[in-house]
């Protein structure tokens, strides 16, 4: 294969930090190494410096100086790694002009997605119940003794609250306050629900949702990271997954809100045993590959997911959240260095998949 060029859009932040290998907890080296594997060099973009009237973007290259910006022919097969909502114009204006973007969109509210795995009869038994907002939260307080309310837009866990009922008129409220770990506890009326509260979900749209009782390690309830990918083929995969446990006493599993991340087949079998753990793990990669084919009959270029998956005391699955920008250095979190490395593989394997053959692009 000869060497070609593959585009990694990032956010202007992420961008300015590419000559300083300040990238956050995205790994430049391992997108080098993905890239080369398929005789691919990647150039790391941003949308401002993408001209489609010459035809020429700058981009950060590497070289022997290390990362220099460079004038490069826009590439042709761009895997998105910046945030834009749907609302943003910019990646439509790539397709108009015949570049192949995949992760098109990686935001995506979380009643969306729940609305659009409803569709799919053989889902629905894996969705918490929910509702939207205040009423809907009232709605389901009369239903269910315990709830996770949840921003419809939010990411990493932030702004992520608990409502659960310690008696007939005694509800607690249980939150995490701006900037810190520690979790605030506070006992509420149900019938004259805090001015806080209320200021929170009308501030932006909330899901609230039956609290699912996940499995628990060490009085640590869990739940599974499944990244899902597209690689060279075109179709979905497993790259793998991994537990994420909630700090203790806390009920939010992302890493960022104090989490821990383990391997899966470990966490699994400690609980299960490892005959029923294997059973779980075949499971919940199935179910995996179910959502990410119904997401992508609606969401355009969809290419690159990150599901969590609760696991009940029983062994129940539940859908809990879809990431479309996954965050995969909890497999480097895990000690699970070879399954970071593949998380990169498989998108670049992609990209190359499509510069063979452009006509394999799923629009819809």
């Amino acid at each position: 294969m000869g060497q070609k060029l593959v585009g990694i859009l990032l956010n202007a932040a992420m961008h300015r930090g590419v000559p300083r290998l300040k990238t956050g907890q995205e790994s430049l080296e391992l997108y080098e190494e993905a890239a080369a594997a398929y005789g691919m060099v990647p150039c790391f973009l941003q949308l401002s410096d993408i001209n489609l009237e010459s035809g020429y973007s700058v981009a950060y290259v590497k070289g022997s100086q290390g990362y220099q910006l460079m004038a490069v022919p826009t590439p042709s097969v761009i895997h998105n790694r910046a945030i834009y909502s749907q609302n943003s114009t910019g990646t439509d204006r790539l397709l108009e002009q015949g570049l192949l973007v995949f992760n098109t969109c990686n935001r995506y509210g979380k009643d969306q997605i729940h609305r659009l795995l409803a569709q799919n009869g053989a889902l629905r038994g894996f969705l918490p119940d929910s509702a939207a907002g205040l009423s809907g939260l009232k709605t389901m307080m009369r239903r269910y003794p315990d709830l996770i309310l949840k921003p419809c837009r939010g990411s990493v866990g932030k702004g992520v609250m608990r409502l659960s009922r310690r008696g007939e008129r005694r509800w607690i409220w249980s939150y995490l306050p701006s900037g810190t770990r520690r979790w605030m506890h506070r006992a509420v009326n149900p019938e004259a629900l805090p001015r806080a509260l209320r200021a929170r979900l009308s501030a932006m749209p909330y899901l609230v949702q039956e609290r699912i009782p996940l499995a628990e390690l060490n009085d640590r309830p869990f739940d599974l990271r499944v990244t899902v990918q597209r690689g060279w083929g075109g179709d979905w995969q497993i790259t793998g997954m991994f537990a994420k446990l909630a700090a203790p006493g806390g009920f939010v599993s992302n890493i960022a809100r104090g989490g821990e991340a383990y391997s899966s087949s470990s966490v699994l079998e400690q609980l299960f045993g490892g005959e029923t753990a294997a059973s779980i793990r075949m499971s919940v990669e199935a179910l995996s590959v179910m959502i990410a084919r119904q997401l992508e009959r609606s969401l355009p270029g969809l290419a690159d997911i990150g599901l969590d998956i609760g696991v009940t005391r029983d062994g129940r699955l539940y859908f809990i959240e879809c990431n479309g920008r996954d965050q995969r250095y909890g497999f480097q979190k895990a000690g699970l260095g070879n399954l970071w490395k593949d998380s990169y593989r498989k998108p670049m394997g992609y990209a190359r998949f499509l510069l063979d053959d452009p006509s394999r692009y799923i629009r819809y």
